[in-house]
């Protein structure tokens, strides 16, 4: 799912109420893809003082709400897990979310029963979150696999470079037809799931013919 929309935008409406004016592109362009951790440090240093202790808890509050409210997966890619599995490779989720985010949005999208329970991985389990490549590392020796074996399917220019530090191959995902973040980083971009099997050589999903 892309939930970083959601979550800039409620991240946008949470800093301007503290005192720090900031809007969804300026939000998206400055904390994309980043640890909260590392949004709170960057964000003081904006404000010139501490956020009020109970911004957090407002945010992932009011985050959780949007999340019920707008998230939805990312078409296609309950298909592509399936291929995945169908063609015994194995599927995990490697974010830079907290442990109760990624269960949280996983079951919102109806995705949670495609990986198994010890196949979620987060940045918050590692020393170092992405751009650093221990993420991944950890999910790739969890899952018994070598980096030259993983692909890593990734929308943020921080996965990406996480993911080329780990020794993987990336396929950028832009739902958009901009992409120059993705591109940017030199990596292949598809703007479907449909394309993912191909490149991954797996079978597509197979669809019932439509009725007569």
């Amino acid at each position: 799912m892309d939930s970083e929309p959601i979550s800039n935008a409620v991240l946008a409406q949470t800093l301007t109420s503290v005192g720090l004016p900031t809007t969804l592109e300026e939000a998206i362009r400055d904390y994309k893809g980043r640890m909260l951790s590392e949004v709170e440090q960057l964000a003081e240093r904006k404000l010139g003082r501490p956020l009020p202790p109970d911004w957090l808890s407002r945010f992932r509050e009011d985050r959780a709400v949007a999340f019920e409210r707008e998230l939805r997966p990312v078409p296609g890619v309950a298909d592509v897990v399936l291929s995945a599995r169908d063609a015994d490779v194995a599927v995990c989720v490697a974010s830079q979310g907290e442990p109760e985010k990624m269960e949280l949005t996983l079951r919102l999208t109806g995705l949670r029963h495609l990986f198994a329970p010890h196949a979620l991985f987060s940045a918050y389990l590692v020393p170092r979150g992405k751009p650093h490549p221990d993420l991944f590392l950890h999910a790739c020796a969890a899952m018994g696999a070598e980096p030259g074996q993983c692909v890593v399917i990734e929308d943020s220019s921080l996965g990406v470079t996480a993911a080329i530090r780990a020794g993987m191959r990336v396929i950028g995902y832009a739902a958009g037809p901009h992409d120059p973040e993705l591109r940017d980083a030199g990596v292949e971009v598809v703007h479907s799931m449909e394309q993912i099997p191909t490149l991954l050589g797996i079978p597509g999903p197979v669809r019932s013919p439509p009725a007569a």
